[in-house]
C-alpha cells in the first residue's frame, strides 16, 4: 500500500485512521474557535485554546504537505477546490504571526473554512459539490438575473413610495432593503408601501419572488439526482 493510497484514497486501516484523525482535528479546531468567543475566559483557558490551535495548525500543515507530495500534479492540487480549502485552513495562523491584534482577529475568521474540509470525507456532501459544479452556469445566470431584478424593484418602489415615505424609501439605495426582503418573501414589516401604486407593484414583485425562490431549488434537485445516478454508474 502506497502513501498516495493512504492519504488520497483512504485505503486500508492506515487510510481510515488518517481520514478519521483529520476529521477529529477539524471538529476540535471548530470547537476551540467557538470556545474562544466565550466571555470572561481566564488566562489559563486562553493559553490552552491557543495551544490547541497551534497543534491543530501544525497537523493540518503536515496533512497539506502530504497531499501536495503525493499529488500527481502539484499546481493542479494547489489551485483545486480542496487544495485551496486546505491552504486557507492554515494560512490565517501564519499570516497572524507578527501582525497586530486587529489583523489577527480578521484572519481568525478564515479558520471557518476548515469546516469545508469535511466535504472531502462525506459522499453526500461530495454529491452536493458535484451538483453545484454541474449547474454553475445556470446559477450564475440566476444570480445575475436576481441582481438585475433587485435593482429594478428598488427603482420601482422608490418611484412609487419615495415622496410618501422619504425616510424609508428616500433613495434607490434605501429601497434595496425592501427589494431584498420582498423578493425573498421574508417581509419583516419594517418597510412596506402605503400608496396604491406601491402596493400593486409589491404584489408583482412578490409573485416574481416566489418564482425566484423556487427556481434554484428545482435546479439543485435535478443536479443532485444526476449526481446520484452518476455515482451509481461508477459503482457498477
Amino acid at each position: 500500500m502506497t502513501l498516495k493510497e493512504i492519504v488520497e484514497e483512504g485505503k486500508g486501516i492506515p487510510g481510515r485512521i488518517f481520514d478519521m484523525t483529520v476529521q477529529v482535528l477539524i471538529l476540535v479546531s471548530l470547537l476551540a474557535f467557538s470556545m474562544e468567543t466565550l466571555p470572561n475566559l481566564t488566562e489559563q483557558e486562553e493559553n490552552i485554546l491557543e495551544l490547541v490551535e497551534i497543534i491543530t495548525v501544525l497537523l493540518f500543515t503536515g496533512e497539506y504537505l502530504l497531499r501536495l507530495y503525493v499529488a500527481d500534479s502539484k499546481p493542479r492540487f494547489i489551485f483545486s477546490f480542496f487544495g485551496l480549502v486546505d491552504l486557507i485552513a492554515i494560512l490565517p495562523f501564519y499570516l497572524a504571526i507578527g501582525l497586530d491584534l486587529r489583523s489577527v482577529r480578521v484572519c481568525r475568521i478564515f479558520r471557518l473554512f476548515r469546516v469545508l474540509k469535511l466535504v472531502r470525507y462525506s459522499s453526500a456532501l461530495t454529491r452536493y459539490r458535484r451538483a453545484f459544479q454541474s449547474i454553475g452556469a445556470e446559477l450564475f445566470l440566476f444570480f445575475l438575473a436576481t441582481g438585475i431584478l433587485l435593482f429594478l424593484a428598488a427603482v420601482g418602489i422608490y418611484h412609487f413610495e419615495g415622496k410618501a415615505q422619504p425616510e424609508t424609501f428616500g433613495s434607490v439605495f434605501h429601497s434595496l432593503w425592501w427589494a431584498v426582503i420582498t423578493l425573498t418573501t421574508v417581509g419583516y414589516g419594517d418597510a412596506y408601501p402605503v400608496t396604491m401604486g406601491g402596493r400593486f407593484f409589491t404584489f408583482v414583485i412578490l409573485m416574481l419572488g416566489l418564482g425566484i425562490v423556487a427556481l434554484p431549488s428545482g435546479l439543485m434537485a435535478s443536479a443532485l439526482n444526476r449526481a446520484a445516478v452518476g455515482e451509481e454508474r461508477e459503482e457498477t
